[in-house]
């Protein structure tokens, strides 16, 4: 069974309809609600996940089911940089780019790779009593810290990540 397909943007449009979309697959299935609050919580955090990777989101998403197995699919296009794509495929639960399995495909994921733009980034000259100060301590991303994977990460059995020139796919598999 497949549901139907939801547009969703990065404004909000569309969540909701995921998520009940989500809801409504569960019920067809016959699963209890706690099995039904895990698969909702999925497709919430994987759509949050993508929005906070991929910035801007224009995606479309839907469910795909096969007795208690279920698929949360979702496409979108992104305006690829190298940090980007490595965020994704570690997103994944295998780290590798699902679209370079064959060796046209790896080829072509090594000549994307390859092409893929360096992220600009701003540096501060900081004096030496600065410098000190910071000795010693980690520093991340402050866009992005990673919960939205470590949630999906517990929830679900697999992460797969196609990504083939600016177009992503991300699909989440949950048996129950």
């Amino acid at each position: 069974m497949m549901t139907d397909i939801i547009s969703i943007d990065n404004h909000g449009a569309g969540f909701r309809e995921a998520v009940a979309e989500t809801k409504k697959a569960a019920d067809y299935r016959s699963l209890s609600h706690v099995d039904s609050l895990h698969l909702q919580l999925a497709t919430e955090e994987m759509l949050s996940m993508a929005r906070s990777i991929t910035g801007e989101l224009k995606a479309s998403f839907w469910v795909e089911s096969e007795a208690t197995a279920f698929r949360l699919c979702l496409t979108t296009r992104t305006l690829m940089d190298k940090d980007k794509r490595a965020t994704l495929i570690a997103a994944s639960t295998d780290k590798k780019n699902e679209a370079a399995k064959t060796f046209l495909g790896r080829l072509r994921n090594a000549f994307e790779e390859a092409m893929a733009s360096d992220v600009e980034r701003s540096y501060f000259e900081l004096s030496n009593d600065e410098q000190a100060d910071l000795v010693g301590r980690d520093f991340e991303d402050p866009d992005w810290d990673g919960f939205e994977k470590s949630v999906l990460k517990r929830l679900v059995d697999h992460i797969s990540i196609d990504i083939r020139g600016s177009l992503v796919r991300m699909t989440v598999a949950k048996a129950f």
